[in-house]
C-alpha cells in the first residue's frame, strides 16, 4: 500500500469520509476521526466565512484532546475540502485558514490545484485531487499533489461516468503513489476490492449520510435508507456538473426526473447560497441499496472493520 506517513498507523480501517455539501460538519468529522478513519468537510459548508475558524479550533482541539487522553487508539487526521474554481469566491480566505490550523490533508476539486499545493506542503500538509479520468489525473500530478482520488461510476455528488475497473488500471499503469478510490462503496469487503483492483484507500460518502451525527434532515436519512440503485439519477441540471442524485427529491419539488433541460458548467456556483443543490435536492451514490439503517458513526465504522476483516479471511485466510 502506497499511504503516506500521515496514514500509517492511524486508521481503524483503509477509509476516508469524503467531504459532502451541507452534510458534513463537525460533529460528523470529530465522530469519524475518534472512530478511525479520515473526516472531512468542504470548507464551503462553514457559514459565514468566519466560522470556518471556530469548526478548524474545534476540531483541530477535540481530536488532541482524543489522543491523550487514549494514546494507544488510532484518531484518524482531518481532511478540508476546497473548491478550485472562480465561483469560490471564498477561496483564499479558507485556504489562509486551512494554512493558519495546518489542516493535516486537503482534499482539492474541480480544477488542478497549481499553488494551492506548496502553501499546504509548507507547513507538511498533504493534498489529495479529485479526479474522473487519466486527463484529469495528470494533470493534478502536474502540479504535485500527494494522491489522487478517482471518482468513479456509482460514487454520490459530481461523479464521473467511468467504471473503477477502467480508472484504476489505467492511472495504475503510470503512478504508484496514493490511489483513493470512490464509488458505491458501502461495506467493508467494498473496501477490500478497491484495495484489490488496486486502490489504497475507499472514499465513502453517502453511508455517512445515513449516520445519527450527520447534518442532514430526518427525511433525507430514512430517504437514503429506502432507497435503491435505481432512485439515483446522473444529471448536470443543478450545478453545472453531472452529479448523482436521488429521483424522490426532485420529485418533491416538483420536477420530473426523466425530463431535466440540459445545463452546462457555465451554470457552476459553489460561492451562493442561491443552489439548491444538496439542499433540496439530495445527492446519493449508487450503492444506497446497501444501507438499511441510521447508526452512530462509532457504530458504523466498527462495523466496516469487522466486515472488512471477515472479507479478507474468506478470501485471503488471513
Amino acid at each position: 500500500m502506497a499511504l503516506p506517513k500521515l496514514l500509517q498507523d492511524t486508521l481503524a480501517v483503509p477509509v476516508i469520509g469524503s467531504p459532502m455539501f451541507i452534510v458534513s460538519g463537525p460533529e460528523l468529522v470529530i465522530a469519524q476521526c475518534k472512530s478511525g478513519i479520515v473526516g472531512s468537510f468542504p470548507a464551503l459548508n462553514a457559514r459565514p466565512k468566519e466560522v470556518l475558524d471556530e469548526w478548524l479550533t474545534r476540531i483541530v482541539a477535540e481530536l488532541a484532546a482524543e489522543r491523550a487522553a487514549h494514546p494507544d487508539k488510532k484518531v484518524a487526521p482531518f481532511a478540508v475540502n476546497q473548491i478550485i474554481h472562480h465561483s469560490n469566491d471564498r477561496l483564499d480566505h479558507d485556504l489562509d485558514l486551512c494554512v493558519k490550523h495546518k489542516v493535516p490533508l486537503i482534499i482539492t476539486s474541480l480544477r488542478a490545484p497549481g499553488d494551492v499545493v506548496q502553501r499546504i506542503h509548507d507547513y507538511g500538509g498533504l493534498v489529495f485531487h479529485d479526479v474522473i479520468n487519466v486527463r484529469h489525473a495528470q494533470k493534478a500530478l502536474e502540479a504535485g499533489v500527494d494522491g489522487l482520488i478517482l471518482v468513479c461510476a456509482g460514487a454520490g455528488g459530481h461523479a464521473g461516468m467511468l467504471s473503477p475497473f477502467a480508472l484504476v488500471s489505467e492511472v495504475r499503469s503510470f503512478y504508484s503513489g496514493t490511489i483513493i478510490l470512490a464509488g458505491a462503496i458501502a461495506k467493508g469487503e467494498h473496501i477490500l476490492a478497491a484495495q484489490a483492483m488496486g486502490a489504497d484507500l475507499a472514499y465513502m460518502g453517502t453511508r455517512f449520510i445515513a449516520t445519527e451525527e450527520a447534518n442532514a434532515t430526518p427525511a433525507y436519512k430514512d430517504m437514503i435508507v429506502a432507497s435503491s440503485a435505481n432512485d439515483v439519477i446522473y444529471t448536470p441540471y443543478f450545478t453545472g456538473v453531472h452529479g448523482n442524485y436521488l429521483k424522490p427529491s426532485i420529485v418533491a419539488q416538483g420536477l420530473d426526473p426523466d425530463n431535466l433541460p440540459p445545463r452546462d458548467k457555465t451554470s457552476m456556483n459553489f460561492g451562493s447560497t442561491r443552489t439548491k443543490a444538496w439542499r433540496d435536492v439530495w445527492g446519493a451514490g449508487q450503492g444506497v441499496g446497501s444501507m438499511s439503517d441510521i447508526p452512530p458513526t462509532a457504530e458504523l465504522v466498527a462495523r466496516l472493520e469487522r466486515e472488512y476483516a471477515a472479507a479478507r479471511t474468506r478470501l485471503c485466510g488471513a
